[in-house]
Parts: C-alpha cells; structure tokens; sequence
C-alpha cells in the first residue's frame, strides 16, 4: 500500500471510530429513552448526565475521549514514519465525526423522519486526541481550568471553552517557541486551529445563551 492510501484508511477509520453514537448507545440501551428526544437533544455528556444523571454523564464523556485515543493510536500505528501529521490528521477527522456523525444522522433520521446531520460537540474526542499529542502540561492546564470552572459556575461550556481556548492558546505559544525547519510548528499550529474552530462552531449557541443568561447548569435535570 501507498503512504497515500494508508493515510486516507486512517483518516477515514478515525471518522467512523469518532461517529461513533456514545450518547445514544448509552441512553437507548440503559434507559431505553430517545436522546434525540429529551433535554438538548446533543449528543454529548452533558446532555445525557440531564437525562440520566451525573455518572452517566461522566461514562459517556470517557468514552468519547476514549474515541479521540484510538484515533491518534490507530495512526500512530500505521503510519510510524509519518506519525505527527498522520496523528493530526487522524484528530481532527475523529473530531469532525463526533460532530457530524453518520450514525447518529442516520438514526435521527429513523427515529424523527427527517434528515439532519447531528453529533456531538466534540470536546471530550478532541481532549482525548489532545492526551497522546501534546505535552503533559497543556492536559493539567486543560484539566486544572475546566474541572475548576465546572465546579464554581456548574456550566459545563463555559468551562470547556476558557480550557481549551487556555490549553490551545499555550500550545501555539509552545509550538511556534520551539519550531524547527522541519515542519513540526505548522503541523501544530493547523491542529490547535482546527480544533478552535470546531470547538467554538459547535458551542456557538452555548456562547449566545451564556451571554443572554439562559444558559443550563450542570446537574440540571430533564
């Protein structure tokens, strides 16, 4: 096989391992409920700890890092002389299939009768593509600022986006800081992008209903 088409296997499993419906799976065979249904109707922790409770929240979020994990493994794996970019690209296609899922597309479009791309918001995927790619210090950071948010305000996506906006913010600095000629700080520099952007497209009604004050809290139930 060509380095080519390694590449696009990669990127292409890495979709359909991100695509995969954590949220769904959990509420449809535990509760036997339609998450499409009930509370915000996303496809993420958030939406199921208001539908099932907080544990199950925090289930379905590991999982979905879990996603973001295998993604960057299976690349790293399979594409060992190329693993940075291979990585990278392998991330963000994970993410790009947490947030525009085809499963959960086509489920939605089973169970409302309408078509609709769906998914999640793909912050837990992408922290877990950020465990395996970046330093262990931007993963505290993240960590440090978005559990401690959580915490002292109860909204999970204010808390996402001042730590990624943190952690993504610091990886920049740290990359262009320690750039080489080889291409490493553009490889890094085009992932933080991507992943800021897709982070702050998917939370964009989130901002809008934290400014206007309407925004939910965690722990809120359905």
């Amino acid at each position: 096989m060509t380095h080519t088409l390694y590449l696009l296997i990669v990127v292409l499993a890495s979709y359909l391992v991100g695509a995969l419906p954590t949220a769904y799976l959990i509420t449809r065979f535990v509760y036997k409920v339609n998450i499409f249904e009930l509370g915000s109707g996303n496809m993420g922790g958030t939406n199921v700890a208001r539908i099932m409770g907080i544990p199950w929240g925090i289930a379905t979020v590991l999982i979905d890092i879990c996603k973001g994990i295998m993604a960057v493994y299976l690349a790293q794996l399979m594409i060992p002389d190329s693993t940075l970019s291979a990585s990278m690209l392998a991330a963000v296609a994970a993410i790009v299939g947490h947030n525009w899922s085809i499963f959960a597309t086509l489920l939605y479009r089973y169970y409302q009768k309408e078509f609709k791309i769906i998914g999640g918001k793909g912050a837990a995927t992408a922290f877990g593509t950020m465990i395996l790619l970046l330093p262990y210090v931007v993963i505290a950071i993240l960590l440090i600022t978005g559990i401690g948010l959580a915490v002292l305000t109860r909204y999970a996506s204010l808390s996402v986006l001042v730590s990624f906006s943190t952690a993504l913010t610091w990886t920049a600095v740290w990359a262009i800081r320690n750039g080489s000629s080889d291409g490493t700080t553009s490889i890094y520099l085009l992932y933080v992008t991507s992943v800021a952007v897709l982070i702050l497209w998917r939370f964009r009604e989130n901002i809008q209903r934290l400014l206007a004050g309407t925004e939910r809290r965690i722990g809120e139930r359905v």
